[in-house]
């Protein structure tokens, strides 16, 4: 807000000078007393002037007594997921409602560093969806495997001034809290001098660990999983945001822990949300309406998704339809059950109908494309020794990120070698360590991936995004990671040495500047290939469980480039019990 701004809003108001837009005929969502009252609603320099119908305007719209209310804030994402540029989800999003995002850009910058956080900021300079970032806090996320970048408190000092960083992104060394190791508090005071947040992620912490982490003045965290959590959190002064995202769903489970006098700490966010789940459910939106579904009231729930989030991230110009704020709103026939009609941001229609009206530019990702420096890699490399015919065993859980630490019953050849066997389910999986030309390869087993025969390999590997590849033949394996090395990075699938099908991510290896909808429709042909050619059980996603085959932070048993790794112990295992 600056003079002549107020200035100009006070004209409006007083009847002095024209809005830009009258809004007239509308039910507006007012999440400060949680009620909805009629009246109109009018702006002037995309910002809300007053509630008067009387206003003089430019030009007038009738709501036809459709819900105004604010438009929806994504308390923590990371684009990446979406496998989308900034421009690209920005398009997607806005059409369902979101119009402003906090971004960890965390998978780009474990691949490229500083280089990705510039990027990130440049592609989402100027869109109509607010982005503003976190600086992400781990990278790499541990030293159990070889990531793009280092970042440290220097780098973090470097940028996390910009206006759009709003702080440290999400603390997932939740251990180097409560050991107070010196790299890590150098992180917090980088965030402590500059006057800024610092985003939470510490799964099952509790207690005196809960105790020492909220005392660092971390504000947020979206990785409980009971009400009970969510409760110990609130307790400690701590947002907590409920997630709905793809793989991770939490938002009916924590509803049980929300009530009136706690619901203002509470967000909703995605986290980790492809384009199908996005076109086909929602975005916010879908997480507001399950809550509503649930029986949480609608203006607590719409609150949840806008006056929550923007007073936790201190974004004093949004998250309600009020004098003197962005004129971001959604026009919806229902507050039951929210339908983005029309998505308006700085009082301009962006979207409607749930298409966006005019795609966003694009930035060129200078830097941070054709990440792909694998060194001394062939067919030989996925060579796995055995010492017997027991091993240890990388076991999926479907629906999870959780794996298990299973010995099994394998098969080897006359050499000792580890051979598939379509009767035990047991793949074999790698990773290739693509960023620095170590020619790191790490081999493992898995069970439950259900593939019969070929390879399926994608450059998205959390949180590292080294190559990861699983399949029943080396042959296939090779070619897969192969042809990923040759288009930049993505996901391929390969049968009998032939690649059926490439989903080109070019920038970092983890995203592209292909729209949404074409993206969409690549991903469903790549699943559909998955189940009907490979044989993936269809409890399974084939792409997204792969990749978080490489996240040691998660337990039990992961696979990394540097070898197997027990989580739960903390250090690499042997392949032979």
């Amino acid at each position: 807000m600056d003079k002549k701004l107020a200035t100009r809003l006070i004209d409006v108001c007083e009847g002095r000078a024209e809005a830009d837009l009258l809004v007239t005929n509308c039910k507006i969502v007012d999440v400060f007393n949680k009620t909805v009252f009629e009246g109109a609603v009018s702006v002037v320099d995309g910002h809300i002037a007053s509630f008067s119908p009387e206003v003089k305007a430019k030009r007038t719209l009738d709501a036809k007594g459709r819900y105004l209310l604010p438009g929806l804030i994504d308390a923590h994402c990371h684009i990446e997921s979406s496998h989308l540029s900034p421009a690209a989800y920005s398009d997607l999003v806005v059409a369902k409602g979101t119009t402003t995002v906090i971004a960890d850009p965390h998978e780009i910058c474990n691949v490229a560093g500083l280089d990705a956080m510039r990027y990130m900021l440049l592609a989402s300079e100027g869109l109509p969806l607010s982005v503003y970032l976190m600086f992400p806090s781990c990278v790499p996320a541990t030293d159990s495997e070889h990531a793009g970048a280092v970042l440290l408190a220097d780098s973090v000092a470097a940028m996390i001034g910009h206006e759009r960083v709003l702080g440290l992104g999400e603390m997932m060394n939740y251990p180097g809290i409560a050991a107070a190791l010196p790299f890590v508090m150098d992180k917090l005071e980088c965030a402590y001098q500059a006057g800024k947040l610092i985003d939470g992620h510490a799964p099952d912490v509790k207690d005196r660990d809960l105790d020492a982490y909220a005392a660092c003045r971390i504000r947020t965290d979206h990785e409980c999983s009971t009400p009970e959590e969510l409760t110990e959190r609130i307790r400690r002064g701590m947002y907590v945001a409920l997630r709905q995202g793809t793989a991770c769903r939490n938002v009916l489970d924590l509803l049980p822990g929300v009530n009136a006098d706690n619901a203002s700490r509470v967000m909703f966010c995605t986290d980790d949300c492809q384009p199908q789940s996005i076109m086909e459910n929602g975005h916010i939106d879908y997480a507001v309406n399950l809550a509503i579904g649930a029986g949480m009231k609608p203006e607590r729930a719409i609150a949840a998704a806008t006056l929550n989030a923007a007073t936790c991230y201190r974004l004093a110009d949004r998250g309600a339809i009020a004098p003197g704020l962005r004129a971001d709103f959604i026009l919806s026939p229902s507050i039951e059950h929210i339908v983005a009609d029309e998505v308006f941001i700085s009082g301009n229609l962006v979207a409607q109908g749930g298409r966006i009206l005019k795609p966003a530019a694009h930035i060129r990702p200078e830097k941070v494309s054709g990440m792909m420096d694998v060194a001394s890699f062939d067919e030989s490399r996925l060579a796995l020794p055995l010492k017997s015919d027991r091993a240890r065993v990388i076991g999926i859980i479907p629906g999870s990120v959780v794996t298990e630490n299973l010995v099994e019953e394998v098969r080897r050849d006359a050499d000792g070698l580890f051979v598939h066997d379509d009767g035990l389910d047991i793949l074999k999986i790698a990773s290739i360590e693509r960023h620095h030309g170590t020619g790191n390869v790490g081999v493992g087993l898995i069970k439950g991936y259900g593939m019969k025969r070929g390879a399926v390999a994608t450059s998205i590997s959390h949180d590292s995004h080294n190559i990861i590849v699983v399949g029943s033949d080396d042959k296939d394996m090779a070619v897969a990671v192969k042809e990923l090395i040759a288009t930049g990075g993505g996901i391929t699938m390969v049968q009998d040495g032939k690649v059926l099908m490439t989903h080109t991510l070019e920038i970092a290896g983890l995203m592209t500047d292909r729209d949404a909808h074409t993206v969409y429709e690549e991903l469903a042909k790549m699943h559909e290939i998955a189940y009907g050619q490979l044989g993936v059980p269809k409890d399974i996603d084939p792409f997204m469980t792969l990749s978080f085959m490489a996240l040691p932070v998660i337990p039990a048993l992961k696979i990394t480039d540097s070898g197997l790794f027990d989580v739960t112990a903390f250090s690499f295992t042997d392949i032979n019990p």
